[in-house]
């Protein structure tokens, strides 16, 4: 096992993580990755990672209009919120056509759609956070992606 890392905001320090701005570009970015990734997995048959992108999309909406006292906590939420959107949407894409394909269902059922995505997406937060501390503090993995 390695060293405790030292973490980049001090736990004395409280700087602002959830604010009204948070949300809104959150659900903006995270609608516009989700739709794109939708497309893109629908059209060719993969998706990609929109880590990267919604941290560089939520630092220059945060910088560029000029808000103040952004801190790296909110471009952290915003960035969450948009790779988390597209992710979901994935697990949409691929099971839906799967179910229609295989004769499971007729025509597309959004209640059984909505329930398998609220599920994916709470099953995903759950394992998430039951596996964090055995790979990220315990044995200080690097986190695969999202290092911008």
């Amino acid at each position: 096992m390695s060293s405790a890392a030292e973490p980049y905001i001090a736990a004395s320090e409280n700087p602002k993580e959830l604010t009204i701005r948070v949300f809104v570009i959150g659900i903006i970015l995270g609608a516009l990755m989700t739709a794109a990734n939708a497309y893109l997995g629908l059209k060719v048959g993969m998706t990609v990672s929109a880590s990267i992108p919604a941290a560089v999309m939520s630092m220059l909406i945060l910088r560029i209009g000029k808000f103040e006292d952004v801190s790296i906590l909110e471009n952290n939420a915003v960035q969450t919120m948009a790779s988390a959107g597209e992710s979901l949407a994935a697990g949409v894409i691929f099971t839906v056509p799967a179910l229609l394909v295989m004769g499971v269902w007729t025509e597309i059922q959004l209640v059984e759609t909505f329930i398998i995505a609220l599920l994916g997406g709470v099953l995903g937060t759950m394992f998430t956070i039951a596996l964090r501390r055995v790979f990220i503090v315990e044995e200080a993995l690097p986190y695969p992606e999202g290092v911008a």
